[in-house]
């Protein structure tokens, strides 16, 4: 495969310092230090190894990778193996492609308290599809998932959803048999959805009541109980997005 004309490392090395400025302050150590990674990856920085031909003394210089395992150019064999064994667990079963997203007066808090809130994020979606699954209403199964976190939207903003990989059915509740959804439906959203805004915003708040959220800045304002649960308040009435998407062509 040749190598692309542009490559994450270039785009770090050449406005990452000022991206870093720019971000002070919102950006973990672990994050500064996988950037860092990325820019000397392949690089004089980490040394190296010369291969030389004998008889025409054509000589080759290979840099030493980093191995930090956010390197897209460290991590493509791990990413191979993952999608591998990710593949061998699969059922002959539809998958369906459920998103859970946060809605935008969520994003300035998500900013500050990420790993908090994506943990929230997580909990709720996942608690929100286990239980409207398993209730006999609806599906009346246990079922399994596979969820990814993105924390940015196709136009590079800041946009936290979940993506959840799930089959089309599930084990009986007394583990007996299996169970499928009816053809081309999973779960309805409109119920998933006021499941998940309502976890989400319960477990919100208290995450706010035991201090365990950063408020600073813009939303210093927020350390006003009043004024967070002001904020909150219409939250609690509108639609959040949960979208289940047709199931796939099969489960390859």
């Amino acid at each position: 495969m040749p190598r692309p004309a542009l490559e994450v490392a270039d785009i770090f090395r050449s406005h990452g310092a000022a991206w870093r400025k720019a971000n002070a302050g919102h950006v973990s150590l672990g994050q500064l230090k996988a950037m860092a990674a990325i820019e000397a990856c392949r690089t004089a920085e980490l040394g190296g190894h010369v291969a030389r031909c004998e008889d025409c003394a054509h000589t080759v210089i290979s840099y030493n990778s980093c191995g930090n395992r956010h390197c897209p150019k460290c991590q493509g064999a791990a990413a191979r193996q993952w999608l591998s064994e990710r593949e061998a667990e699969l059922l002959p079963l539809p998958y369906y492609h459920v998103v859970f997203t946060l809605p935008a007066a969520i994003g300035p808090i998500a900013w500050q308290n990420k790993a908090p809130v994506y943990g929230l994020l997580f909990k709720a979606a996942s608690e929100a599809m286990l239980t409207i699954a398993a209730d006999p209403k609806h599906l009346g199964a246990r079922i399994g998932m596979t969820a990814v976190l993105h924390t940015w939207g196709s136009a590079l903003t800041h946009h936290p959803h979940v993506h959840m990989i799930v089959p089309g059915g599930g084990l009986s509740l007394n583990g007996q048999h299996f169970i499928p959804c009816r053809r081309r439906f999973f779960l309805p959203v409109r119920v998933l959805s006021r499941l998940f805004r309502r976890l989400f915003l319960e477990r919100l708040a208290a995450a706010y009541e035991q201090g365990r959220l950063i408020l600073e800045g813009g939303l210093a304002r927020l350390t006003s109980p009043a004024t967070f649960a002001a904020v909150l308040k219409p939250l609690r009435r509108i639609n959040w997005f949960v979208y289940a998407k047709r199931p796939f062509a099969g489960s390859s």
